[in-house]
């Protein structure tokens, strides 16, 4: 009886090692994918008014859990049953993830106001009313790109685990997914409320000493974080975007062969964006055309 029990215990051990090691493999597969979808999901993460940034991530977060408990089902039957619709979909959302960078970079040249304060200053300055529709749909793009994002996760994951039982596929591909999770917006929430510690640190000292400094560092670094990030989280969102087409365009991959793959995909995903933008463009006008005559 003893030593069924111990027998069953050195079996779960095993169990857990084969998860533990697939689960350490997988996860460093995705790391490069995980770093930018923490710069991308940090700059969607900011901009709003300090007593809403929490709250706003939070809805995100659980946005982005449920896309992982859509997706991992549903590419595992992919997986077995239609392995091609992977493809498509990984390139139908990689074109929506060059748009949207590309989409920011017209913004920021043609579109925006030079003489406009630092966004997020205004926001952590602003004591009225909040626009939700603003916020509902920028909670709402956050989600999508999420769940682009977290498609190549869950597929990269799976990739490293093709050939182990399908137990241990599950549970890996459902471990780097929580982690990713955890990991990426528990790193966003810190960075978005270090304004908030850095006032409660110059308040304590009253802005004198060793806290009143580092107060003082962390308010003054923030917009330049953001700032940042914004930057890193378009050029993640091109290169992503360029190597969804890089890894699965066999032309692609053989053209830019002598090209370092972060320029290959960054210059693919902004010649893609910049067909899409102009097909959207385009189609915005026509339709308005349309319905204008």
């Amino acid at each position: 009886m003893a030593s069924g029990f111990f027998a069953l215990l050195d079996d779960i051990s095993a169990l857990m090692d084969d998860m533990a090691m697939a689960t350490k493999v997988a996860s460093q597969k995705t790391a490069g994918i995980l770093g930018d979808d923490l710069a991308v999901n940090a700059e969607k993460s900011t901009g709003f008014i300090s007593s809403r940034e929490l709250p706003v991530l939070w809805e995100i977060t659980k946005g982005s859990f449920l896309n992982k408990v859509i997706i991992i089902p549903l590419v595992f039957l992919l997986n077995v049953y239609l392995p091609i619709a992977i493809i498509i979909i990984l390139m139908v959302g990689g074109a929506y993830l060059a748009y949207e960078g590309v989409e920011k970079i017209i913004e920021y040249l043609f579109h925006r106001n030079h003489d406009a304060p630092d966004k997020h200053i205004e926001n952590i300055a602003d004591s009225g009313v909040e626009n939700v529709e603003q916020e509902k749909k920028k909670i709402k793009d956050a989600i999508k790109t999420d769940f682009i994002l977290s498609l190549e996760i869950v597929i990269i994951a799976l990739s490293t685990v093709l050939n182990a039982e399908l137990w241990l596929r599950i549970a890996t591909v459902s471990a780097v997914a929580i982690i990713a999770t955890v990991g990426v917006y528990g790193i966003v929430a810190l960075i978005v409320r270090m304004d908030d510690a850095g006032f409660k640190l110059i308040k304590r000292s009253d802005g004198k000493g060793f806290a009143g400094a580092v107060g003082r560092l962390l308010v003054n670094s923030l917009p330049v974080i953001i700032k940042m990030l914004s930057v890193i989280g378009t050029i993640a969102l091109l290169m992503v975007a360029g190597g969804l087409f890089l890894h699965n365009v066999s032309f692609l991959h053989h053209l830019f062969e002598k090209i370092p793959e972060i320029f290959s995909s960054i210059i693919i995903g902004i010649v893609v964006g910049l067909i899409i933008f102009a097909l959207v463009a385009s189609g915005k006008k026509i339709f308005s055309a349309i319905k204008g005559g």
